[in-house]
């Protein structure tokens, strides 16, 4: 079986996609599409070319006109709302991009759409293009989904508006304000599914890369209204945590006047493929306990003989009143596609409630 995720557009998909076309247009021949998806170089196309390809072959098959291929998706969309294909729902996603595609000047259809295809593969990413275009208009429906009873239209509402959304294209407006948006995670933040919740969270701390002032607004209004909301606002400032923001280590009640950093030991030089492996000491001089959170920074050599600094979270936890606690890591070093390693001196600090080390030094070899 491939690992490859393209290959969940397989011929098993297809077929099984084809027959649910057949049921809502009886005209429909699952043989004809398969053979117009095979193209000389289906084999050659990626994932996201393999999800434009099916939006296309699909849209020869549907109405040239939008508002009558519109009527047999909202049809399609019921027949497949439940159907469990092989691989999952994430092959569905060419559904929003056809809609992304060939519904963009036609506002209401398209999004009445969206609304009902999210649940069955999400729309996040097709979203966008409307938000770009239609800002008020598709803002005004986004805060209405925010109050939605379907949890995935919900989750639609913050991650479709996400200013920096993964894989997605960005959206100007709201990195430069993202305020207009926040209605809509005002009205998310109890959620009761935590998948939502964490969208908000995710939502925010995009945010947070353009604006902190307004995150740090925020956390300081949400703080404390439930632990629920507590969870969020950290992983909503998560970025703001890693850079050691001052203000945002005080909302959280990170304070790192009481700590010290002791015995601090690494390996001293390792070959690439091996770990780096460190430990040290972390004593909390106080009479009182202080809630810790503990991370390390590793400055990773450049092609350029810069530093690029990359901070890891190892826990948080409290450390009773003049008490003291061992913390061991191991940080591999392994080829990945998204860091190239150079070899030379890297060097590693540890991070206490933003309170950083002076860094030490180990090498990396060939």
């Amino acid at each position: 079986m491939s690992t490859l995720l393209k290959d969940i557009y397989s011929e098993e998909f297809y077929q099984a996609f084809g027959k649910q076309v057949k049921m809502v247009v009886p005209t429909f021949s699952p043989a004809r599409f398969l053979k117009k998806i095979q193209s000389p170089d289906w084999h050659q196309k990626e994932l996201k070319d393999r999800m434009r390809h099916t939006a296309d072959m699909l849209h020869r098959e549907l109405p040239a006109d939008f508002t009558q291929a519109a009527l047999v998706l909202d049809k399609l969309t019921d027949q497949l709302n439940g159907f469990r294909f092989p691989s999952g729902s994430l092959a569905l996603m060419f559904l929003p991009d056809y809609v992304e595609r060939y519904g963009i000047d036609h506002f209401d259809q398209a999004v009445a759409l969206f609304e009902k295809i999210t649940p069955i593969t999400s729309c996040e990413f097709a979203v966008r293009p409307f938000l770009i275009r239609y800002p008020d208009a598709m803002l005004k429906r986004m805060i209405a989904w925010s109050k939605h009873s379907n949890h995935h239209v919900r989750r639609l509402a913050s991650e479709g508006s996400r200013p920096r959304l993964p894989w997605a294209i960005a959206l100007p407006a709201f990195k430069k304000d993202p305020r207009p948006a926040l209605p809509l995670l005002e009205n998310l933040r109890n959620d009761p599914s935590e998948y939502v919740r964490r969208s908000v969270a995710n939502h925010l701390n995009d945010i947070a890369k353009d604006n902190p002032s307004v995150v740090l607004e925020v956390a300081r209004k949400w703080k404390g209204l439930s632990p629920e909301t507590d969870a969020l606002i950290k992983h909503a400032c998560r970025t703001l945590l890693k850079k050691g923001d001052a203000d945002v280590l005080s909302i959280h009640g990170l304070d790192a006047r009481y700590l010290e950093v002791s015995k601090l030991q690494q390996t001293r030089k390792l070959r690439m493929g091996e770990s780096l492996n460190f430990e040290c000491t972390v004593s909390n001089k106080s009479k009182k306990p202080v809630l810790t959170r503990l991370e390390y920074a590793l400055y990773f050599l450049r092609q350029n003989g810069q530093y690029g600094k990359k901070v890891f979270k190892i826990s948080e936890k409290t450390i009773p009143g003049n008490s003291s606690i061992e913390v061991s890591r191991s940080h591999a070093f392994r080829r990945i596609t998204t860091r190239v390693y150079y070899t030379g001196i890297q060097r590693l600090s540890i991070i206490v409630n933003g309170k950083e080390t002076e860094p030490v030094e180990f090498r990396l070899i060939t």
